[in-house]
């Protein structure tokens, strides 16, 4: 996951993880998911590699990486936060977490601090309605989050 990778390798790359993927039926969510877990983004120099690989224009590759929350076009954080936004968290508080969590992060939602240690993304549900407002960091979630609950979030992706 090098965020300074050369177009050429960036191109070269993407061929490949194409070529191992491109006999899936409906193989471009499953590309863009390898290409992400490859770079930790989907380089734009990435989309007309695969459009021309798959035989599909630039604008439907856009499309479909733009139209999924989960792809990012620039590197995340070494951690990624990811909030809640759905009705049931908003109900249970979930707006005033969030507030909290970027005032003390000091970035809002799809930016990465400034020393590359967490990016925050809204999440429109995380399955965990009964436990909100909820949260994911890397991966691993955490429900009923509070003050204490932030406190530990905020502790993690700083050290």
């Amino acid at each position: 996951m090098n965020a300074h990778v050369a177009t050429g390798d960036i191109a070269e790359r993407t061929r490949a993880i194409v070529s191992n993927l491109r006999s899936l039926e409906g193989p471009l969510l499953p590309i863009l998911h390898e290409i992400q877990d490859e770079f930790g983004y989907v380089p734009q120099e990435a989309l007309p590699v695969i459009a021309q690989e798959l035989n599909l224009s630039r604008a439907e590759v856009h499309g479909v990486m733009t139209f999924y929350h989960d792809f990012r076009n620039h590197p995340a954080g070494r951690h990624v936060l990811k909030l809640c936004r759905a009705e049931a968290c908003q109900s249970m508080g979930g707006d005033a977490v969030a507030e909290r969590i970027k005032s003390l992060l000091g970035i809002d939602f799809h930016q990465t601090a400034l020393d590359g240690s967490v990016t925050l993304e809204p999440v429109y549900c995380l399955g965990l309605c009964a436990c909100s407002p909820a949260a994911m960091l890397d991966g691993e979630p955490h429900g009923r989050i509070d003050d204490d609950v932030i406190a530990e979030i905020v502790a993690e992706v700083r050290a």
